[in-house]
């Protein structure tokens, strides 16, 4: 078994609406809640964050299953929405859509299928996407064009 381990350093200060930092090795930012959550909205947040991490472990996966298979790529883009919902004063994380794009140079309608596939089972094999299997619901919006050359 080949285990690998992250760490992150983070401070804090000033109670719920202070503010903190985190100190990773790619990432350096300040932290603190929302403004939409009656936060000082200072730098990035835990919503965020768990998008960012659904949205490119999603992303890298595609990118794998699409390269694996040999189909050529012209653009890969992805916008990711995350939707929190309060309850009676409880915050949840409800639910993240992925809205991958992805732009051939030659796109046949089996070769769309196929990409269609792929935008399906990147969400249903990434890492994190499995991590919150259960607990968030993640969908997949996919969107596959044909190259203007």
């Amino acid at each position: 078994m080949v285990q690998h381990k992250f760490t992150m350093d983070l401070t804090w200060s000033d109670g719920r609406n202070g503010t903190g930092t985190i100190n990773a090795s790619n990432l350096k930012t300040q932290i603190s809640i929302p403004q939409e959550m009656d936060g000082p909205g200072i730098g990035t947040n835990p919503d965020e964050m768990l998008l960012g991490a659904s949205a490119t472990c999603y992303l890298i996966t595609l990118a794998a299953l699409l390269e694996r298979s040999d189909v050529a790529v012209h653009d890969l883009f992805l916008q990711s929405e995350g939707y929190v919902s309060v309850v009676n004063g409880v915050f949840t994380y409800e639910k993240i859509v992925h809205k991958p794009t992805i732009v051939l140079d030659n796109l046949t309608e089996k070769l769309e299928t196929k990409i269609a596939r792929f935008a399906q089972k990147a969400e249903q094999t990434c890492m994190i996407s499995k991590a919150l299997k259960g607990n968030v619901v993640i969908e997949c919006d996919a969107q596959i064009l044909g190259a203007c050359i």
